[in-house]
């Protein structure tokens, strides 16, 4: 594997993987920081991704517990028993494994991971407040990029159709993996950018069958924060990119006013892989968000 830009500071960090049985089935989480810190997040991955997507933005937060939970259906965790993999779905997910887990956290979720984290915030889950990274602020089928979109639905419904063997393998296809991180990354790095074609992969192919992916992909097209964000009254951060290719920053401008109580944070020079390229300023923005002093940085 490329060597991880992190790796030294995420090393110092203490973690713990475990296991909560909710919703019906088994979700596998991984529990960063001090046990005793002052603040807890709950941090939920975008589409296809698992919990080592949001490492780099943990490493950044040295004195913060951080509970980052496999999505079911992706990494470790196995998809939920009988049910289709919808936004309903995800969001009782997360809303029974929050208050199992750590009831009163904040909550953080990135790109598909916003839309999750909101339906849940605006469906009830309790949190004091809500930290959304490249949140998905308008429709994925409009906008400049809108025939890239159409053109992933035909490949994730082409996936789903063929025979179980060739439509798997399409989708996890190594080639087209590496073509949409090359698409997604915005750094020169060249460590950075191979560090991130490393992790998409190792990581981005992780799903459990080819039916699961299908769901969350229609899912995360369907739906975006908009829906959500003039019911959602805790506090509000979004973390969003200058040159985020999912949503223009101009979106999310308009999706920040759609909040009764938000604060938006732009990072230049970056697109949809906040979490990969700036987590240190995206930490910075979450300390400054939960008040959390600067002399606690490692």
């Amino acid at each position: 594997m490329s060597a991880s830009p992190y790796a030294a500071r995420l090393s110092s960090i203490p973690v713990e993987r475990r296991e909560a049985h909710v919703a019906g089935g088994t979700t596998a989480f991984w529990v960063y920081g001090p046990a005793d810190a002052a603040t807890t997040i709950i941090a939920v991955h975008g589409f296809r991704g698992e919990h080592h997507g949001l490492e780099p933005v943990v490493a950044f937060l040295p004195d913060v517990r951080v509970i980052s939970p496999d999505l079911p259906g992706f990494g470790e965790t196995p998809p939920l028993p009988g049910r289709e993999h919808d936004l309903g779905a995800y969001a009782g997910w997360l809303t029974e494994f929050a208050s199992a887990v750590a009831p009163g956290a904040v909550v953080l979720g990135h790109s598909f991971g916003s839309i999750v984290a909101s339906a849940a915030v605006a469906g009830g889950l309790e949190t004091p407040r809500l930290i959304l990274i490249n949140p998905i602020g308008a429709p994925a089928l409009a906008g400049p990029k809108g025939l890239m979109t159409r053109l992933a639905v035909m490949y994730y419904a082409l996936g789903a159709r063929l025979p179980e063997r060739i439509g798997t393998a399409l989708l996890r296809n190594g080639l087209i993996v590496r073509v949409m991180s090359i698409t997604m990354a915005k750094t020169s790095d060249a460590q950075l950018r191979r560090f991130i074609h490393d992790q998409h992969d190792t990581y981005f192919s992780r799903f459990a069958d080819r039916d699961v992916l299908h769901d969350a992909f229609v899912t995360s097209v369907s739906h975006d924060v908009r829906a959500f964000a003039p019911v959602i009254e805790v506090p509000t951060l979004l973390i969003a990119a200058q040159r985020d290719d999912i949503t223009p920053i101009e979106d999310e401008r308009r999706l920040a006013t759609m909040f009764p109580d938000a604060e938006l944070v732009e990072i230049a020079e970056v697109g949809h892989l906040i979490h990969y390229e700036t987590p240190a300023e995206a930490a910075g923005a979450i300390r400054r968000f939960l008040r959390i002093p600067a002399k606690a940085r490692a």
